[in-house]
C-alpha cells in the first residue's frame, strides 16, 4: 500500500539529511546544552550524551524511519499500515497533535528572535543590562509585538512547506543549514579570538567526573532524546519520502553526530565569550534575549562595526535554527490534511497554520499582555512546553518502540533496515535489542525523571 507515486521524495541524500539534522537542530541546541555541559562535568556530560544519542536517539531514529518508509504514508496512516490494526494510528495522531502544539508554542519564541533580529539590525540592543533587560520585558509584554512575530514566523514555515518536499522543504534545507554551519563557525572564531576566551572553552571542554551522578546522566539521556525529535512523528513524517535505496542506519548516525556537532560549536560560540567579560551564562530564553545581547556589547563593542555584525549574525543563525525545526512540525500535519481529507497541499499547510498561529497567539499573551492565560498555575507558552516535552513526546517514542520491537514482524523491520538484504545487517541484531528492550527502559527513565520520581 504505496502513495509514494503522488506524495514526492528527497531527491538527494544530503537533502535528505540536511532537512532532517534541520529538524532535529533547534533552539534547544543553542540555550540548553551548552549550559548543561558547562555546569554538569563539561566533556564527562558530552561523553554521557553522545552514549546516549547513539543507545536510544540512533536506534529511536531507525525505528520512526521504518515505520515512514515501510508505509509511504502521513504518520496516522503510516503506524496503522505498519501496526496492520488501525489501532496504532493513535501512536501517529499522537505525534501529529504533538507537533501542532509545538509548532505554536515555537512560533512565540521563533517571533522573538525575529524581533530581535531587526532590533540587532537597526542597532536597538546597544546598552547596558538594565536596558538589556527592559527591552525584552518591553517587548514580552506588548499586546500586539510577540503575537505578530509569532504569525510572521508561522507565515515564513507555511509557504515553505506548501511547495512541497523537494521545491519547499529540501532546496530550503540545502540553503539553511550550510548557512547556519557557517554563521556558527564565524562566531565560534570570533568569540574564541577574545581576551581569556580559552577560560570559557576549557568550561566546557574539561572533563570533571566529580560532577557527574544519576542527576547529571538522567539530564542526559533527557537532552539526547529531546533534541532528536523523537516522539514528534517529524521522523516518521520525514522517513516516508525517504526512496527504498536510502541506507537507514547510516542517515541515523549522521543526523545525529551533525545535531551533536551543532550543540557542542553553540558551547564554544557562548562561554568564550562570556568568560572574555565575566559573565556566567544561564540557559533557557533569558540566554539568549538577555544575557549573550550584553556579552556581545561587552566582548565586541569596543571595536567599531564588529559587535553589530556578531549580532546580527547570530540572531539570523537562531531564526535559521528555528525555521528548519518549525518546517518539520508544520509538515506533519500539512501531510496529514492533505492525505486524510484529499485536500490539495496549499489548502491543508493553511488548516496548520491558521490552528498553530491561534495557538502562537495565546501562548504569547500568556508570557506578558495577559499573564492570567494559565494552566495548572503554569503561562499557556509553559504548559504548551510541559505537555509536550513531558508527556507527549516520550509517550509517542515509547509506543514507537513496542511497536517496532513487539509488534511488527522481525522480517519486516529487518528487511527495512537492510533494504531488504542489500545492505550488511550486521548491526540489526544491536539494533533491534535496543528497539526491544533497552530504549523503552530509558524512555521510561526520562518520564520519571521529568516528573520527579527519580
Amino acid at each position: 500500500m504505496s502513495h509514494r507515486s503522488d506524495r514526492g521524495y528527497f531527491g538527494s541524500k544530503i537533502g535528505l539529511v540536511l532537512a532532517t539534522a534541520g529538524s532535529a537542530v533547534g533552539l534547544g541546541n543553542i540555550w540548553r546544552f551548552p549550559y548543561m555541559a558547562g555546569h554538569n562535568g563539561g566533556a564527562a556530560f558530552i561523553l554521557i550524551y553522545l552514549g546516549c544519542v547513539f543507545m536510544l536517539g540512533v536506534p529511536g531514529m531507525i525505528s520512526e524511519f521504518i515505520v515512514g518508509r515501510h508505509s509511504a504514508a502521513n504518520a496516522s496512516r503510516a503506524y496503522s499500515i505498519i501496526g496492520s490494526s488501525r489501532k496504532w494510528r493513535f501512536v501517529g495522531l499522537l505525534g501529529i497533535l504533538t507537533s501542532v502544539i509545538i509548532l505554536g508554542f515555537y512560533s512565540v519564541v521563533a517571533g522573538w528572535c525575529l524581533q530581535y533580529l531587526y532590533a540587532s539590525i537597526v542597532g536597538h540592543l546597544n546598552g547596558d543590562a538594565d536596558y538589556v533587560m527592559q527591552y525584552f520585558r518591553s517587548f514580552s509584554s506588548d499586546p500586539l509585538k510577540p503575537c505578530f512575530w509569532a504569525v510572521m514566523f508561522v507565515l515564513v514555515t507555511h509557504f515553505v512547506v506548501i511547495k512541497g518536499i523537494r521545491n519547499g522543504i529540501e532546496r530550503a534545507s540545502k540553503i539553511l543549514m550550510p548557512l547556519l554551519l557557517l554563521l556558527l563557525v564565524v562566531i565560534v572564531v570570533a568569540s574564541c579570538m577574545l581576551p581569556d576566551a580559552w577560560n570559557g572553552v576549557v568550561f566546557l571542554l574539561k572533563p570533571d567526573f566529580s560532577c557527574v551522578d544519576g542527576n547529571v546522566a538522567l539530564e542526559a539521556l533527557g537532552q539526547a532524546f529531546f533534541s532528536l525529535s523523537l516522539g514528534t512523528a517529524c521522523l516518521c513524517t520525514y522517513g516516508s519520502y525517504f526512496k527504498r535505496e536510502v541506507n537507514l542506519a547510516n542517515s541515523a548516525v549522521q543526523i545525529a553526530l551533525m545535531d551533536s556537532a551543532i550543540a557542542i560549536l553553540a558551547g564554544l560560540m557562548i562561554f568564550p565569550a562570556a568568560f572574555s567579560v565575566g559573565v556566567n551564562p544561564d540557559s533557557g530564553p533569558s540566554l539568549i534575549f538577555i544575557t549573550l545581547p550584553i556579552v556581545f556589547t561587552k566582548a565586541f563593542g569596543a571595536v567599531p562595526f564588529v559587535g553589530w555584525v556578531i549580532s546580527v549574525m547570530f540572531y539570523s543563525l537562531l531564526v535559521f535554527a528555528a525555521l528548519t525545526s518549525t518546517i518539520s512540525m508544520h509538515e506533519i500535519g500539512t501531510a496529514f490534511f492533505h492525505e486524510e481529507l484529499r485536500l490539495p497541499r496549499y489548502k491543508a499547510g493553511w488548516i496548520v497554520t491558521l490552528v498553530a498561529s491561534v495557538v502562537g497567539i495565546f501562548c504569547a499573551l500568556s508570557v506578558g499582555a495577559i499573564p492570567d492565560i494559565q494552566v495548572l498555575g503554569m503561562t499557556l507558552l509553559d504548559f504548551c512546553d510541559v505537555l509536550t516535552a513531558q508527556v507527549m513526546l516520550p509517550i509517542g517514542a515509547l509506543l514507537t518502540c513496542v511497536l517496532i520491537g513487539w509488534v511488527v514482524p522481525d522480517k519486516t523491520v529487518r528487511n527495512e533496515f537492510t533494504n531488504n538484504g542489500e545492505l550488511s545487517g550486521r548491526m540489526y541484531n544491536l539494533y533491534f535489542f535496543c528497539v526491544k528492550y533497552f530504549c523503552p527502559i530509558l524512555i521510561l527513565l526520562i518520564l520519571l525523571h521529568k516528573f520527579g520520581v527519580i
